[in-house]
């Protein structure tokens, strides 16, 4: 349809936005709002609040001092005044003029140099003044005013997306189409869609400024619930229909159950027990099993895995392993090597790779097409059109949340053959929120208990200066018989082309910093007595330093503070079989420290290592840090876990290795984990099987996920037994509202 003020090239300038219709630019809500119909007043500011005035302009000027530019705006209210201050913001010379009247929104602070009171790199907005039509004033004074985030430079900023929505929904005053039952809507106490839509664009007078802030307002509640209903209902959907799909129905005879006893390196914990019975209860239905597997680092979900796959191997079925790197696809062929090696039985296991050599790749795709191969384990090679299994069963999928939704089902749509089960593992705990949005599709099992003999683990952190004592421990425990792992978070010098690099992502460690003086990072102060007497210091921030190599560190360590020690090397660029005659040495003892990147973040397990210590561990992130942490204190030895930090550390990375060394809980490092970074980081890339919301946030809208998953499948059973939920046309307007939507943009309903 045709919008008011928006042209062929701002057509393409919001399209790079992903602003392609009208309803997309309607769901592109305000990020916070600014009452401005009873301004606060600068006499009124308290240090360290965060406010928002209108005010006069009195001054600007842009000062270069030799560290950086500075542009100062004063602006005033009466004899009162309040300085604007922001740093390399030369662009910003020219665009205020006295007289002019502006908004600002930040932080409050006290100035040194004068009484007055300051804010830093507050957000602004100029105001009309009285030469602006009536409908601008209208939209940009008086009222709680709706700001919003630019959609291209200052020409598609606030004023022009309030001008422009504001005609929009005039334009359509009557005729917004509703997409939920009427009596879906009464039940919930929602607004409709076309009410909703205007007041959270332009709240009406008396709406509160907390609800509006925090978007928990009945406009926003209804607009969330609704871009979660379809996403839950689409979910729903897709679980019926693969329960109506033909499947393999696995048998559990007593030679299956011997199998799995030979192969058992240890007594399973109760967990591991309780989740095989949940896997293998699906395995014996029809129709395709689709479960999750989630467990603590530690907790043996692989043994649980590998015993499903004898399940499907010994049914005369094949089983493939799918990790979503070639390191992790390499320890897991390694590790099933070692562990059928128990059985009296002869299994073929291959390992298909991207890299392996073209002729190798060939010959394992024949021995998986003419199912000489019962057990197959690889990356995303495994989904190549040239491979065809003679006889997929069931598919293991690691660490699911760098795959996607959608890759997950390319592995089983092989023609002519039943679908195959699908177990999905993940070492990062999975909150409840995320678990219903991401893998609403799945059913879930939880390994909530360690297996026996795992000791806690002693977390300690210093700074890079005091690297000497950290040595000298190290030697002390070698010298106990124990062994110690050393991580760095590069292979060699560049940063480029490093598969283990896989850090924080924070956007605050890029951040220009404001001038003033770092503070400090002190440490935490525990009840369990320090491991190093002296109180930790952390270097100067302003020292720039690399990072610390594998390759570099190795050697300087075997020839200084470690000489004397036997001393392994372990990173990605190195072969299968170099990793699994480094590994195999480690594990008999025949190493005493294993320097390495996180190539050992799983897969390796050595119950005489006790000591695992990260340099640079500001530039990890937290699961990643746990997942290291959790390759010590295997064994029944006292363990510990030393995070070294470098030169500079981000408020961010200091909540980070504060919560490593308060606990080792890995669903509550989890919580804190998506707090800190947000869903889509949390899984690994924004794009990674996890929705691109445009109104919802998981974190903060948890009650209204759970209400959506409720009312979905209501609605759904409800549709099924042709029960009453709306009208006929109604629910006609839902179907096609979750195929246009959902099936476009995610692809979580099928067609058809």
């Amino acid at each position: 349809m045709y919008v008011r003020g928006v042209g062929p090239h701002i057509a393409e300038l919001l399209e790079a936005k992903n602003i392609k219709t009208a309803e997309d630019l309607l769901y592109h809500l305000p990020f916070r709002y600014e009452d401005r119909q009873n301004p606060r007043s600068i006499d009124e500011l308290k240090p360290g609040e965060t406010a928002s005035i209108i005010a006069e302009v009195r001054g600007a000027i842009l000062m270069r001092t030799k560290r950086m530019p500075l542009f100062e705006l004063t602006v005033g209210q009466g004899r009162l005044a309040l300085k604007c201050i922001w740093f390399h913001a030369t662009w910003l010379e020219g665009k205020f003029h006295a007289g002019q009247t502006v908004a600002v929104y930040g932080k409050v602070e006290p100035s040194r140099s004068t009484s007055n009171l300051k804010m830093i790199q507050p957000q602004w907005e100029l105001l009309p003044d009285a030469g602006d039509d009536a409908e601008t004033r209208l939209l940009e004074v008086g009222r709680i005013t709706p700001v919003y985030e630019s959609l291209g430079g200052s020409r598609l900023a606030s004023r022009w997306q309030r001008k422009v929505i504001f005609h929009l929904l005039e334009s359509m005053r009557g005729s917004v189409p509703e997409c939920l039952p009427r009596a879906m809507l009464a039940r919930l106490d929602m607004p409709n869609r076309e009410t909703a839509l205007v007041e959270v664009h332009f709240p009406p007078e008396g709406t509160s400024l907390a609800q509006l802030q925090s978007s928990s307002t009945p406009a926003h509640r209804r607009l969330i619930f609704e871009e979660l209903f379809f996403l839950e209902l689409g979910l729903e959907l897709k679980r019926r229909r693969m329960r109506e799909r033909a499947g393999v129905s696995f048998a559990t005879t007593d030679k299956v159950r011997e199998a799995i006893r030979e192969v058992l390196p240890f007594h399973p914990t109760a967990a591991q027990k309780r989740t095989l019975g949940e896997i293998v209860a699906d395995m014996r239905q029809s129709s395709p099993m689709r479960r999750l597997l989630q467990g603590d680092v530690g907790s043996g979900k692989t043994i649980v895995a590998f015993q499903a796959m004898l399940v499907a191997m010994e049914n005369g079925y094949q089983a493939a392993l799918m990790a979503p790197t070639e390191i992790l696809a390499t320890q897991h062929f390694l590790a099933a090597r070692k562990l059928l090696e128990r059985s009296s039985r002869r299994y073929r296991i291959v390992l298909l790779t991207g890299s392996l050599d073209e002729d190798r790749k060939r010959a394992n795709r024949g021995l998986i097409n003419r199912g000489e191969a019962q057990l197959v384990i690889g990356t995303h090679a495994l989904i190549e059109e040239k491979v065809e299994f003679d006889k997929l069963g069931l598919v293991v999928v690691d660490e699911q949340h760098r795959f996607g939704v959608l890759q997950r089902f390319k592995l089983m749509k092989k023609p002519n053959q039943p679908e195959p089960d699908v177990l999905v593992m993940t070492a990062t705990p999975i909150p409840r929120t995320l678990a219903l949005s991401v893998y609403g599709d799945l059913d879930v099992s939880v390994l909530d208990e360690l297996p026996p003999g795992r000791t806690p683990i002693i977390t300690r952190r210093v700074s890079g200066e005091r690297s000497s004592e950290v040595w000298d421990f190290v030697r002390k425990q070698v010298a106990k018989g124990r062994q110690a792992y050393i991580v760095y978070p590069v292979i060699e010098g560049t940063r480029d082309d490093q598969p283990e690099l896989d850090f924080s992502h924070d956007p605050a460690e890029a951040a220009v910093e404001a001038p003033a003086a770092p503070k400090k990072a002190t440490a935490r102060k525990g009840k369990t007595p320090e491991l190093f007497p002296r109180a930790v210091q952390e270097a100067n921030p302003s020292a720039k330093s690399g990072l610390k190599s594998a390759v570099e560190m190795h050697e300087k360590l075997r020839t200084g503070p470690l000489s004397g020690l036997r001393l392994g090397l372990l990173h990605g660029r190195l072969d299968a079989d170099e990793k699994e005659v480094i590994m195999r040495r480690f594990q008999r003892g025949e190493i005493d420290v294993l320097v390495a990147t996180t190539v050992i973040e799983v897969g390796v397990d050595v119950p005489n290592a006790t000591v695992m210590v990260v340099e640079h561990a500001e530039r990890f992130g937290l699961a990643q840090l746990h997942q290291l942490r959790g390759r010590v204190g295997r064994g029944a030895a006292k363990s510990y876990c030393i995070l070294i930090t470098g030169d500079h550390v981000t408020p961010l990375a200091e909540e980070r290795l504060n919560a490593m060394v308060r606990t080792q809980d890995g669903f509550e490092l989890a919580e804190l984990d998506l707090a800190m970074r947000g869903p889509g980081e949390f899984f690994g890339t924004r794009q990674a099987g996890l929705p691109d919301f445009r109104v919802a946030n998981l974190l903060r809208d948890r009650q209204l996920l759970e209400l959506a998953k409720q009312e979905a499948e209501r609605f759904a059973n409800a549709e099924k037994g042709r029960e009453s939920e709306g009208t006929e046309a109604e629910r006609a307007r839902v179907w096609a509202r979750l195929k246009e939507a959902w099936q476009r943009r995610y692809g979580l309903v099928e067609a058809g």
